[in-house]
Order: C-alpha cells, then structure tokens, then sequence
C-alpha cells in the first residue's frame, strides 16, 4: 500500500457529528466529506436507512463517486457499493461499519479488478465486548438453569430445590477464535470455567486449554456443557452445527450463538430443543433475519431471542470511528490495515 499525502473520505452512513470533529481533528490529512441531510439520523443502531427525494439520491451518488475511500458501504447495500465501485475509478479503500462487513463486499458481487484495487475493512474488534458479555450471559443461564427457574415462577411454583451448575465444573467450547471468541474465552476462563477452543488452525488464545480443529466438533460436543459459537458467515461455516454435531452433543448442553445464524442447522437445532438434546439455546443470530413469526423458536420454552441487538453499545459509533481514524493514518502512512477483509472468503 503506496502512502498518500492527503485522503478525501465521503461518509456514506449515519455519523454523529461529534465523531466526524473527532475524525478530522485526530487526523488532519483527511478531507470529510459529511453531508447529514443526505444520510439517516445517526443512532447507536447502524442499520439505519437513509430515505432521499431523488435530487439527494443524485446529489448523494456524485459525492461517492469522488471519494478516495468511504466511511461505510452506501446505504449497506451490496447493491449499491457495486454501482459506485463501477463509477469510481480513484475510490481505494472501503470501511465497513459491521464486524460482519465481508459479507457487504461479498453481495456486490465485484470484479477481480476491483478487489484488487480496492482495500476493504470492518469494525471487528469493536462489538467484541459486549458480545462476549452477551455469550457469558447465555453461558451461565444454562448453568443456572434460566428455563426451568422460569417455568416454576410463571406456576407461582416454590419447587423443589435443585443443584445448579458452577462454573469450576463446566467446560464450554468457543468455536471460532477470531476477537470476539477470544474475548469471550478469557471472560469465561476468569470465572473458572474450564474453556477449550474449536478453530481451523492454532492461534493464541488466552484462557483457552485446548483447541481442536473443527472437524471434531462433533466429538468436543459430546464433551462439553456448552458451545458458544462466534463464527462469521462463510460458505465454510454454513450449517456447522449440524444435525450429526447436535445428535453427538452432551444431553442438556447450552448453544450460545453470538457469530452468523447461518452458521446452524435451525431445524435440527429446533428439534434438539424440543426434545431436550439441546437444554437451551441463546440466540443473538438466526438463520434468517428478522426471524420469521411463524418459527417455533419463538414459543420454545427453553430458547431465548434477541433481534441481532448483543453487539449494540452507546460507546459503538464512537469506538468505530476511532477504529476509522487509526486505519486512516495507516492507509496515508502505506501500513496494513486492521480487519482488512479477506476478499476470497470474505471475513
């Protein structure tokens, strides 16, 4: 990556107007192009669509089409990042705002030519936190048996007291140990759960005792009290948890997906459910989005859902865009990029 003198940035989402100060000021070589009117309000919520007359569509549209990189995919829309790839020949990096951003790059469907001249980039690392957060909250209702707890206050029921489970005696399985696997690893292990990891290769993972490659998930399924997956959407990730992987699981075990919902086998999994294979199953993710009314996770007593919201923080947009500031420097400075996006697997 050759260094540049100056960076003409076109902000294509919703930006707060104290993080686009922030950006400037922290790095005077960069020329924001903020136009807010032409964009939604912003919020802690990023998925937010801009609705323009077709004058500001225009307007919006010659404004990437003069960028040397953009503060986020337009709209996040593949559809519309392809049209302005094809109209902007200069444009040379793109930031995307999700941890998950690859899969932006990948629905724009883009020519080799393109890829090649263009430096792609995702916020992961900034949801990392409270999505760890979020896994070891699913972690311990399993273990503290949330369904059952539930079941006997909503009879008005003083039940039988029972032994729950404790973190010095559970092992749970984090599979895939990119930031956020880590995270979540550490976080476990320092409240003493044993944790052992599932990943394609061998990385440094602290808190982590073992890590077995995935073709043995099945097995470390079988061995575990709970599986926290924090995979990305690939084609290699589809279906992971698959039937054959909850047939072997240990009875009871918890699920806890902070990663893609296409990364399991939702019928299967629905099936463990409900026969008990699977004791629970805590879900940030589901295999389609929003997740139809008529799914049977809704009604399971031992599922609980959350609308793709554990990555969301007040401290989100400004953690992004100093993430954006500090790749900034180093596209100007000809320094790799964090979270640069492998554009032939795209995570």
């Amino acid at each position: 990556m050759e260094p540049s003198s100056r960076l003409r940035v076109v902000v294509a989402t919703p930006l707060f107007p104290a993080d686009a100060a922030m950006i400037v000021e922290r790095e005077p070589r960069i020329e924001l192009v903020h136009v807010p009117e032409l964009l939604a309000e912003p919020n802690v919520d990023w998925m937010t669509w801009s609705k323009r007359t077709p004058e500001q569509q225009e307007r919006f549209e010659q404004l990437v089409d003069t960028a040397d990189a953009l503060y986020g995919v337009p709209d996040h829309s593949g559809k519309a990042l392809a049209r302005t790839v094809a109209a902007n020949p200069k444009l040379r990096w793109v930031h995307t705002i999700p941890a998950g951003g690859g899969q932006q790059v990948k629905a724009a469907n883009l020519p080799a030519e393109a890829l090649e001249r263009i430096a792609f980039s995702t916020s992961a690392g900034v949801h990392a936190a409270p999505l760890a957060e979020f896994a070891i909250f699913g972690v311990l209702a399993g273990a503290k048996q949330l369904p059952w707890l539930q079941e006997t206050q909503r009879r008005h029921e003083w039940a039988p007291r029972r032994p729950l489970g404790r973190a010095a005696s559970s092992t749970v399985a984090v599979v895939g140990l990119g930031s956020i696997g880590r995270l979540t690893a550490d976080k476990l292990a320092g409240l003493g759960f044993r944790v052992v990891g599932v990943h394609r290769r061998a990385v440094e993972a602290p808190g982590v005792s073992e890590i077995f490659p995935v073709e043995d998930l099945a097995r470390v399924a079988s061995e575990v009290d709970a599986i926290v997956l924090a995979l990305p959407g690939t084609s290699e990730t589809e279906k992971m948890l698959s039937r054959e992987v909850l047939a072997a699981a240990k009875p009871g075990i918890t699920i806890v997906n902070v990663g893609r919902g296409t990364t399991v086998d939702e019928p299967a999994l629905i099936d463990a459910l409900t026969d008990g294979r699977v004791g629970l199953a805590v879900l940030d993710v589901t295999y389609v989005e929003p997740l139809p009314a008529e799914s049977p996770l809704w009604e399971l007593p031992n599922a609980i859902i959350a609308p793709h919201t554990a990555a969301i923080s007040t401290d989100e947009p400004r953690l992004i865009a100093e993430l954006f500031v500090e790749n900034a420097r180093r596209f100007l400075d000809g320094e790799p990029l964090i979270n640069r996006v492998n554009t032939r697997e795209f995570y």
